[in-house]
C-alpha cells in the first residue's frame, strides 16, 4: 500500500515509527537524500516521501498526519478540541525544535562551507534550551495528550534524539523519562532496527 523514502537516519525514522505503530504494511527504499536510489523514485531526491495511489508526497509531519487520519489513530478527529491541541504541540514541535536544529544542521555541514554561519549556534541552542522548560509544561500525563500516545509524541522524540546526537542542550530528567518511555514502545524498536 505504501513505500517509504529514506533511511531511519533523517526524519524518516518518523515516519516508519508511525507506519509501524499503525500497524500497517509497506515497503522502504533506504537512501540518503539526493541518493540515485531515491532520485529514481522522486526527482527531488527529498526524503522522506511518501509513495501512496502513485504520487510521491514529501514532507515527514504531513505524511505523518496523512497516515494518522487514514487509519484514524495517533490522532484526534478534526474539529475536535483535542485535535486543536495536538496541533498546537506539533506546531511549537516544528518552530521551537525542528527549525532550530534544521538551521544548526545547514550551519554545521549541509550547506556549503561559504554559505554557513557558524555563529549562530549559540543562539539556536539558547533558544532551544528556553523551549525544552516549555515542553515539559506541554506534558499531560504520560504523553503530551496524557493517556494517548499521538503524532506528536514522535515527533517530540525523534527532536529529542537529534537534539542529542547534535549536542544541544541537556534535556531535564522528566523529558529523558518521557522520551525513554517512547522509545521502549515495540512499534520505535522496530523502526529503527536494521532493514
Amino acid at each position: 500500500m505504501y513505500t517509504v523514502l529514506g533511511s531511519t537516519k533523517n526524519r524518516t525514522l518518523r515516519v516508519i515509527w508511525t507506519l509501524e505503530e499503525l500497524g500497517v504494511t509497506y515497503d522502504q527504499v533506504v537512501g540518503d537524500p539526493g541518493s540515485a536510489d531515491v532520485k529514481a523514485l522522486n526527482p527531488t531526491g527529498k526524503v522522506p516521501a511518501l509513495i501512496v495511489e502513485g504520487e510521491v508526497l514529501p514532507d515527514s509531519v504531513a505524511i505523518m498526519t496523512f497516515l494518522s487520519d487514514r487509519h484514524n489513530a495517533l490522532t484526534f478527529p478534526g474539529g475536535s478540541v483535542e485535535r486543536l491541541r495536538m496541533d498546537g504541540h506539533i506546531q511549537f514541535l516544528l518552530e521551537e525544535f525542528d527549525n532550530l536544529l534544521w538551521v544548526a544542521a545547514k550551519n554545521s555541514f549541509i550547506n556549503p562551507v561559504d554559505h554557513r554561519a557558524p555563529e549562530v549556534k549559540p543562539v539556536l541552542k539558547w533558544e532551544f534550551e528556553r523551549s525544552l522548560k516549555r515542553l515539559e509544561e506541554r506534558l499531560l500525563g504520560e504523553f503530551l495528550m496524557g493517556d494517548a500516545f499521538t503524532i506528536a509524541d514522535i515527533l517530540a522524540v525523534h527532536c529529542l534524539n537529534w537534539a542529542f546526537t547534535a549536542k544541544f542542550p541537556d534535556a531535564s530528567e522528566t523529558l529523558k523519562s518521557y522520551a525513554k518511555r517512547c522509545r521502549g514502545r515495540d512499534a520505535y524498536k522496530r523502526a529503527v532496527a536494521d532493514r
